[in-house]
């Protein structure tokens, strides 16, 4: 006998859950299905366990910099064994209390792999499950390139399953990712080169921005390799590219990019449309070329954040259930932050997509060293730049480097959604002493 649902969503990350938690407010009968561990990449292997590790490395940071304040402290030891445990037991506690959270909500939760029959039917280990309505949130997987001695390498997967600090890193890839981990160890004291194929660093970000993190990373020990094609790995982990060998690394870690999670879906089964990477496109409801069925977060190559997914999860399930027939996420100005040393935030046009987009741009930029860092020997930088368009000066681009850059964005980026000129930023009143407060005293 088929059990019956209002929704099922395979994947149980931001998306999937989301989906099915809102859908459940409403009185729906629901259920997850995931074959790996509940809270998907977000909660395991990305945001939640990347951000303990970056709390680590911004201890030793302090901890290095207490001198310029006056302060003699020694570092008499460091234990990353003790830092995986703690981080480990961290994100156990979360998955556990996953379990009475769903049920709870009175959620199915189905540990398996789930692969579409048709566009209702989902069989998850030789049981078939039927819903009105199904969500594909199956999220991604870290890309490896298929290039000789690939193996060598392991993913950012790989990275929170290390047991040791590496003494010497080779992190290939300068986006998101590569740029986090290179922080991260970095502060924590491995040595580290970061190799990108591209011009720079953060390959679509703001000229700023790419230019003040690789000053900065370069002048904080992390060696650079722009332009840089890697051609071949060896066995002792020597890195052949276009400009010569390089190595030998303790660690190589692969961070170029992910992949979705969608090939083994039963994809072509249920009628569903993908593009040649995997990819499920959608319309702006979520809805896949098969009008009952939905797609998610980074299975749709659509801007993949994990508040992106839960919102679009949400809204899903309000324009199902609650008659809100127009219900759906906007993706315009989305901020998002990159937790680098120090954390870059960002939110709508970079300088150049304005001046493609608008006759009239004018930008707003300040660049200094925070008083935070004014008594220490290795400084940082803050950059901060206000992109604003037409006459009035519409904000329509936001984008800082520096200490709390992480917290500062998100005020900032309530009013630019809400569509602020410059001269609303300049009519609020600065808070003294700050970084934040250039943002409304830019000239």
């Amino acid at each position: 006998m088929t059990t019956h649902y209002d929704m099922i969503a395979i994947g149980a990350g931001s998306g999937g859950l989301s989906a099915v938690e809102r859908a459940s407010e409403y009185g729906k009968k629901c259920a997850v299905i995931e074959v790996k561990t509940i809270g998907g990449t977000c909660v395991n292997v990305g945001c939640v366990p990347k951000k303990v590790m970056w709390f680590a490395a911004n201890t030793a940071t302090q901890i290095n910099s207490a001198k310029g304040f006056g302060f003699d402290v020694d570092l008499k030891s460091f234990s990353w064994k003790k830092l995986k445990k703690g981080r480990d037991n961290y994100i156990n506690g979360i998955t556990t209390w996953y379990d009475g959270y769903l049920e709870d909500l009175g959620i199915d939760y189905i540990h398996g792999f789930g692969k579409l029959v048709d566009k209702n039917t989902v069989a998850v280990d030789g049981k078939q499950y039927t819903a009105d309505h199904i969500v594909l949130s199956p999220g991604g997987e870290p890309f490896v390139p298929p290039i000789k001695g690939s193996e060598q390498g392991i993913t950012s997967d790989g990275f929170f399953e290390l047991e040791e600090l590496p003494e010497k890193v080779a992190v290939i890839g300068g986006g998101y990712i590569g740029v986090e981990l290179a922080g991260v160890l970095n502060a924590l004291g491995s040595k580290v080169e970061l190799f990108e194929m591209a011009d720079t660093l953060l390959t679509g970000f703001d000229s700023t921005i790419q230019n003040t993190l690789i000053k900065d990373y370069t002048n904080h020990g992390i060696e650079i390799h722009t332009d840089t094609q890697i051609q071949s790995i060896t066995s002792n982990k020597v890195i052949h590219t276009n400009k010569g060998e390089f190595g030998e690394f303790d660690t190589i870690i692969w961070a170029v990019g992910r992949k979705p999670m969608t090939q083994d879906l039963g994809l072509d089964d249920a009628g569903i449309v993908y593009n040649k990477h995997g990819f499920i496109p959608t319309d702006k409801f979520q809805v896949t070329n098969i009008d009952n069925v939905f797609a998610l977060g980074d299975a749709t190559g659509r801007t993949p954040l994990t508040p992106v997914a839960i919102a679009a999860g949400r809204r899903l399930s309000d324009r199902l259930y609650n008659n809100m027939s127009d219900r759906h996420l906007n993706y315009d100005n989305i901020a998002t932050v990159v937790f680098s040393h120090p954390p870059i935030g960002t939110i709508g046009l970079t300088e150049d997509e304005a001046n493609k987009k608008f006759d009239k741009v004018k930008i707003y930029k300040s660049e200094f060293t925070p008083m935070s860092d004014a008594l220490l020997d290795h400084k940082t930088t803050t950059a901060l730049k206000l992109v604003c368009a037409g006459d009035d000066e519409k904000v329509v681009g936001c984008h800082i480097m520096g200490h709390g850059a992480d917290e500062m964005l998100q005020g900032f980026a309530v009013a630019i959604k809400m569509g602020a000129t410059k001269e609303q930023f300049d009519n609020t009143v600065a808070i003294h002493p700050s970084s934040a407060e250039e943002l409304v005293t830019m000239r």
